[in-house]
């Protein structure tokens, strides 16, 4: 009974942190590619993230468009997560500086898996409906602008069909899988040597 309740309690905490990470972080993105800043979903996400980034702002600014402030929030906020389950009964406290190198590795599989499940609504959305417009479908397309542009000038479409959707998705699979599950792991394992762990 006490593991599974442990169990439960971690992944609540990770659920509720996992949303407010990806809030924050979409925020960071959206203003990194300028997004639509009327855009009912931008508006939404910006009213969210406000209170903990304004006062950050105050003290860190921002450097060549880049929000350093959310760059920041996003790493505490990850790291508070992982603090917090290792707080939970029969769980080991992650250690220094293992937990902020695990994080930023996290962040990296937030920031990929956002492309990927991105790129996978607009292929979706343009087979069902490819002449609607839905302002959600709008912004994932200002956000997955960055990655399929170059993609698109190398492999244009052929014959009507566009793979370029379809070689993004491999590239990013292949970078996650080579490279930033690797980065988990290796951190991982620094912030709990020689320890068992729920997470």
């Amino acid at each position: 009974m006490g593991s599974n309740l442990t169990s439960a309690t971690a992944w609540l905490i990770s659920a509720l942190f996992s949303m407010y990470i990806l809030a924050v972080m979409l925020r960071f993105l959206f203003q990194w590619v300028r997004a639509d800043f009327s855009n009912p979903i931008s508006q939404f996400i910006y009213k969210v993230t406000n209170p903990p980034l304004m006062p950050l702002r105050r003290f860190i600014p921002s450097y060549r468009g880049l929000d350093i402030a959310a760059l920041l929030l996003l790493i505490v906020l990850q790291c508070l997560e992982f603090f917090t389950i290792g707080l939970l009964p029969g769980q080991p406290l992650p250690g220094f500086p293992g937990i902020v190198l695990w994080a930023v590795a996290a962040l990296l599989a937030v920031w990929i898996n956002i492309y990927i499940y991105g790129i996978i609504i607009l292929a979706v959305v343009s087979w069902i409906n490819p002449m609607g417009y839905n302002p959600v479908v709008g912004l994932i397309s200002q956000l997955t602008n960055p990655i399929m542009r170059p993609i698109r000038n190398l492999i244009p479409p052929m014959s009507g069909l566009d793979l370029s959707p379809v070689f993004a998705l491999l590239i990013l699979f292949f970078v996650k899988m080579a490279f930033v599950d690797y980065l988990i792991y290796l951190f991982k394992n620094l912030a709990f040597p020689n320890a068992n762990y729920l997470f």
